[in-house]
């Protein structure tokens, strides 16, 4: 007997062609046509969500999950939960943070053992590009990994170490022959180091003090290095968080001479400004870190340019005693913004304000991070053969972040206290509804790519 059909249809489909009113036809995990709003075969199960809009499932593709090791900051059963409720179908996980670290087949198969039948969403996996690993990278890549991460700077865990241009030159050489991308944590060392000096007898409640040991320089130093190794080597190569905007000339720079070189930036990024976070609000802090105004605004109009290519949330959680709330260090508080759930909203409060459309949403939140993941044959549209992984989402509406409506592992976030416009009312992933209304309904049927 054939699968039975499902038929999810809407008056705002969000489609590769646009917005238009469409009853998505769903057998098993795939869809099998976008029809017309009015065609519905007898006896199929209809979800009409009448004007609601109906997106593409969001595909974040940088979230540290940190299990195993590390399980007690986050982990697969609570950030793909959270995950869901947001919106979000597709995630893939980044090789630092957990222990033992995804740098090794053994690795991975630690990571992918501790995932199995935790996930409310479908996980992939990054690598990571560490000094000495470079005959571990094809064995990855076999195994399954999407690409690989790397830092240029101290990542903050003695368990993946950074390398310079001495390691990553035949790293990315490797990874060119094996068509699988980099990603480059885009910060140097040298900046930071002399800034960081100068500022030794500084308030560290300060957010200007952190701010300013984390300088501009230190990411367009960082950009100029791999777009030269990027031109060297013909490596595919993604720069994650990008904060900076007087490093964008260089990005635009590169796209312009046909370099193999995207980009990607974050919720808080373009939602928060340097200006207004208070002195001691540690949950603020991000490597590197949320800038001024201006920045933002130059940020945004790179995203609307293309010169940034999509937005993924940085999810990186800690353990609340790690985040120094209590006395507001923000040189002792460990550096990461807690926010897989709330991406879709806090992006389309900020696109929206500017005057974007969900068409622009779907670029950068489904279709763009599908794409450097290598998963456009199956996410990222709602389109034919796609999984069935869709998102209805009240657009319109508008939600205060409160402790009890985050659904991460721990409630300490930016977020809290910000008003947003738009609300997910239902998750879909392959065609089977797994949250709805702000939880979870299945939490096992997330697949390991």
């Amino acid at each position: 007997m054939p699968a039975p059909l499902l038929v999810v249809r809407s008056r705002r489909v969000v489609t590769p062609e646009g917005i238009r009113p469409a009853a998505i036809h769903v057998r098993g995990e795939r869809i099998e046509r976008v029809a017309e709003y009015a065609d519905v075969p007898a006896g199929a199960r209809v979800d009409d969500v009448g004007e609601l809009a109906v997106l593409p499932g969001i595909v974040d593709t940088h979230v540290h999950l940190n299990e195993p090791g590390r399980t007690e900051w986050e982990g697969f059963a609570t950030a793909t939960r959270a995950a869901a409720i947001g919106g979000v179908t597709t995630l893939v996980d980044m090789p630092l943070n957990s222990i033992p670290p995804t740098t090794t087949r053994e690795g991975l198969a630690a990571k992918r053992a501790a995932a199995r039948g935790q996930c409310a969403v479908d996980v992939g996996f990054w690598g990571g590009v560490v000094p000495g690993n470079a005959g571990e990278l094809a064995g990855l890549v076999s195994d399954g990994v999407r690409g690989f991460k790397c830092f240029l700077v101290d990542s903050g865990v003695e368990e993946f170490g950074w390398v310079g241009e001495a390691e990553l030159r035949p790293a990315m050489q490797i990874l060119a022959g094996l068509a699988v991308p980099l990603l480059v944590h885009a910060e140097v060392a040298g900046p930071i180091d002399a800034a960081t000096a100068q500022l030794a007898n500084a308030d560290p409640r300060r957010y200007a003090t952190y701010l300013a040991s984390r300088p501009p320089g230190a990411e367009e130093q960082a950009i100029a290095l791999v777009t030269g190794l990027c031109r060297a080597t013909g490596a595919r190569t993604h720069i994650v968080h990008h904060s900076a905007a007087s490093a964008l000339g260089q990005l635009r720079e590169a796209r312009a001479q046909g370099l193999p070189i995207t980009a990607e930036t974050c919720p808080h990024y373009l939602h928060f400004t340097a200006e207004a976070i208070p002195d001691g609000a540690t949950p603020f802090k991000c490597a590197p870190p949320i800038r001024e105004a201006a920045n933002r605004e130059a940020l945004w109009q790179a995203l609307a340019e293309g010169v940034l290519d999509f937005v993924a949330s940085d999810h990186s959680p800690c353990s609340p005693a790690l985040k120094a709330i209590e006395v507001g260090d923000f040189v002792a508080a460990w550096g990461g913004v807690s926010g897989l759930q709330l991406a879709l909203p806090v992006i389309w409060t900020e696109a929206a304000a500017r005057g974007h459309t969900l068409i622009d949403l779907v670029r950068w939140m489904s279709a763009g991070p599908a794409r450097l993941a290598g998963l456009t044959a199956t996410k990222g549209a709602i389109s034919i053969g796609r999984h069935a992984d869709l998102v209805v989402f009240d657009d319109e509406a508008r939600v205060t972040v409160t402790a009890d409506s985050v659904h991460h592992r721990h409630k300490i976030s930016p977020y809290l206290g910000e008003t947003l416009r738009g609300v997910v009312q239902a998750t879909y992933l392959r065609g089977t509804l797994v949250a709805e209304r702000g939880h979870t309904i299945a939490n096992d049927l997330g697949a390991l790519l």
